[in-house]
Parts: structure tokens; C-alpha cells; sequence
């Protein structure tokens, strides 16, 4: 674990605990109602840790000019009956009715306040930590409480005031969940069991393509198994020629990433192609129907829209052969049935391996779910930019100031909350 402070280290005991959770929740476009729930069960274990405390939620539901961007009374809902008591909500976050909520709270209650992303400090504030807690939302906010738990981990990539904004303001300590996604990622990160392998597909190249740069320049893995875009990007600039069609998709998708990740792809075919395993061979969509290709085939004017059933093969044995995954991204487009085939094909491998599976959250964990295969799984974490960004190397902003509240409050961390 990372030398952060947890809910371990703390008496919450008839104090004032601020909670940023993520709870964002896919909502039905009409009615608004709940899709899925996991993201609010996934903060239940931390609101367990702290029964004897007065507790006081901060999340948010999509952003500004989206359709399912709405307030937070429903979460507080949802949360009042998986918990099976009230949980309290005011239509406000840090001015007079929230300030009289808090302080009117008793021990073992519950307060959710308003959606954060419908406060402009929350969505336009630029800066370092202190710029953040500068903003009359954490400042309000830390004068009335005591100590602040980060359990938003899928937000951690996130630099905003709600997150940060505490880190020198009063303690800040990591959750159940921030504390469990952490410890996992780094059990698998730090010391994974051999061989490990990396599954990274999708269409977020450029991302996966720096989570592929970290894992084989660290020698984290061993091997590095692409599939989807990323494989298609791997396949043109090792010099199959992939078409015009599928060119022009990865222009167009990475934009303005385009040569950077391309010159960073590069650098990796080179430095480790002996621990590259590119497809084989390839489907592709053409006139609606799955058209599976050996690479000798290509270019070709259609889309590719999945790894090809040697590959998929070929990927399945080596995830069931391997002490480690660490799985990103869908195979194909597994929203065409026919092009499913090959993410289908990796989960099930992934459900019956022996091996550590780390899924990176996103699209995969949601289909991971759908297919009730989570309980086969090592780790499925709740995040899927902030895990990408983890397992790519770079520092969260929310663990940075983790590390930092540490650091400042660890010497009188039991005075600081204990007065």
C-alpha cells in the first residue's frame, strides 16, 4: 500500500467526515430511472466503517450538457434502500441550507449533497492543490468538518476542488474502495505472479498504447496480447497495410494524440517486438457480415472489426497459461454480434484461467458484469480512465494528495481529529 493514510489510522467517532464518492450512474434517457447500481453498493463498505461518525456525501452524475446530468436526490434514494435506513439530501452543496444540514446532523446520519458538477468552482477551478482549496466550496466545507475520505476512484485522474481541495485544509484518508483498488492494482503492478501478460484493446489507442509503454519498459509483463484498435495500429506500423478505411478511423479517433502515440508505438515495435503477439489474422465487416482474414489478405476496403478466430485462439491459450493479466479494452466492436465473438472469447478465458485477472474497468468490467463472470475475476476495478492512468504510471492527482495529507497530518493525525 502507498504511503497514504487510511480509514485504519483514524477515530471516526462522533466526528464530521466528509466522503467524495463516485456514484455516477447510468441513467434510462426518459425515465431517469436507475440502470445499474454497482457504483453505489461499490461505497457501502467505507459508509460501514463509519456508523459512529456524521457523514456527509460528495458525488456527482454525468456533467453539464448531458442528458443524464441531473441532481443527486435519486442516488440518496437508492442508497437510503440498499442500507435500509434515510439517507438525507439537501438541494444545495457548500452555502446556507448545506451549512445548516451538516451542522444539524447526528451521529450515524447520513447527508448527500447536491450534484458538485452543478457548481462551476467544481467544473471550471484550474490549479495546484492550494488552488483548489482556495474555492469557497472547500473552504466552507472543511470549517465544518473534521476529516475528508477519498473513495472516488474512478474520478482519482481528476484534478478538481472536490477531490483535492482538502489535502493541507484537514486529513485526508483513503476509503474502503480507494484503499482496495490501490492495494490490488499494486499487488499486480509491483510483484505479479509469472508470466504476466498485458490484453489491451479498444479504441482508446493512445492511452493503452502508454499502459503497454510502462508495463514492457518496466518489465512489469512479459508479453503484450493487442487487440482492436490498438492491434490495428501495431499491425499498419509493423507494415501490414490494414486499408484505407481502418487508416482513417485511427486518424480520426486519435486526433491530435495521433503522432505522438504513433511515434511512441514505434519506439515499442522496435525496443520489444519479440514480446509483441500481433493477430494473425483479422474480421472484418463486409456488407453486414463477418469475413475472418489471414493477414496475407490484407489491405482491405472494410472495416476490421475483430481479431480473427486464429487469434482469438491463440489469445485464449495464452491468458489460460498465464500467472498474471492485466485486461483493458473489448477485442472488437462486441456491440455487432458477429464481431463479438472475440471479446466473448477472451472473458471466457479469463473466467476459467487460473491465473490473477486485473480488469481495468470501462466497457470490459461492464461486460464482465453482464456476463456474470466478476466473481471469476481477480480484480475489477471501478475506474476506467484513472485505471488506465495507474497501471500507465503516471500519478493520480487524488493519490498525489493522498501522499501529501499523509505526509503533512501523520505526525499529529490522532490530535488533529481526535480534538
Amino acid at each position: 500500500m502507498r504511503s497514504v493514510l487510511t480509514l485504519d489510522n483514524v477515530n471516526v467517532d462522533n466526528k464530521t467526515v466528509l466522503v467524495r464518492v463516485d456514484i455516477n450512474c447510468p441513467l434510462h434517457p426518459i425515465t431517469k430511472s436507475f440502470l445499474d447500481l454497482s457504483r453505489i453498493r461499490a461505497i457501502i463498505p467505507t459508509l460501514n466503517r463509519l456508523t459512529n461518525a456524521k457523514v456527509v456525501l460528495i458525488a456527482h452524475q454525468s456533467r453539464p450538457g448531458k442528458k443524464d446530468f441531473t441532481t443527486t436526490l435519486g442516488h440518496s434514494r437508492e442508497l437510503g434502500r440498499l442500507l435500509g435506513r434515510t439517507v438525507k439530501w439537501v438541494e444545495d452543496l457548500y452555502g446556507e441550507k448545506a451549512m445548516k444540514a451538516i451542522e444539524a446532523l447526528e451521529c450515524g446520519e447520513i447527508l448527500m449533497l447536491n450534484n458538485v458538477r452543478m457548481y462551476d468552482e467544481e467544473v471550471n477551478t484550474k490549479g495546484d492543490f492550494n488552488a483548489h482549496a482556495e474555492t469557497r466550496m472547500v473552504q466552507n466545507l472543511a470549517s465544518v468538518a473534521d476529516l475528508f475520505v477519498y473513495d472516488a476512484f474512478a474520478c482519482g485522474h481528476r484534478s478538481t476542488p472536490s477531490g483535492v481541495g482538502f489535502t493541507h485544509l484537514i486529513p485526508c484518508v483513503a476509503g474502503e474502495l480507494m484503499k482496495n483498488e490501490i492495494s490490488k492494482l499494486d499487488l499486480a503492478l509491483d510483484n505479479p505472479a509469472r508470466p504476466c501478460i498485458a490484453v489491451l484493446g479498444g479504441i482508446k489507442v493512445d492511452d493503452s498504447i502508454l499502459v503497454a509503454d510502462n508495463m514492457l519498459r518496466n518489465n512489469i509483463c512479459d508479453e503484450l496480447w493487442p487487440t482492436g484498435g490498438v492491434a490495428n495500429l501495431l499491425l499498419e506500423l509493423s507494415g501490414i497495410e490494414i486499408g484505407a478505411v481502418n487508416h482513417d478511423f485511427l486518424v480520426n479517433e486519435l486526433g491530435k494524440a495521433w503522432h505522438q502515440t504513433v511515434e511512441t508505438a514505434k519506439s515499442l515495435l522496435s525496443d520489444f517486438g519479440d514480446k509483441i503477439r500481433l493477430p494473425v489474422d483479422v474480421a472484418a465487416n463486409i456488407e453486414d457480415n463477418r469475413v475472418d482474414l489471414p493477414l496475407s489478405k490484407l489491405p482491405i476496403e472494410a472495416p476490421i472489426f475483430d481479431i480473427g478466430i486464429q487469434s482469438i485462439r491463440n489469445l485464449s491459450a495464452a491468458i489460460k497459461s498465464s500467472g498474471t493479466i492485466h485486461l483493458n479494452g473489448p477485442a472488437g466492436v462486441f456491440e455487432v454480434p458477429d464481431f463479438a465473438f472475440g471479446t466473448i472469447e477472451m472473458l471466457n478465458a479469463c473466467a476459467e484461467t487460473s491465473g490473477y485477472v486485473v480488469v481495468g474497468g470501462g466497457h470490459t468490467a461492464t461486460l464482465i458484469v453482464k456476463y456474470g463472470l466478476a466473481e471469476k475475476m481477480g480484480h475489477l476495478s471501478t475506474g476506467g480512465g484513472a485505471c488506465l492512468d495507474y497501471i500507465a504510471g503516471k500519478t493520480l492527482p487524488a493519490v498525489a494528495s493522498l501522499e501529501a495529507s499523509a505526509e503533512a497530518f501523520t505526525l499529529n493525525i490522532a490530535r488533529s481529529v481526535d480534538q
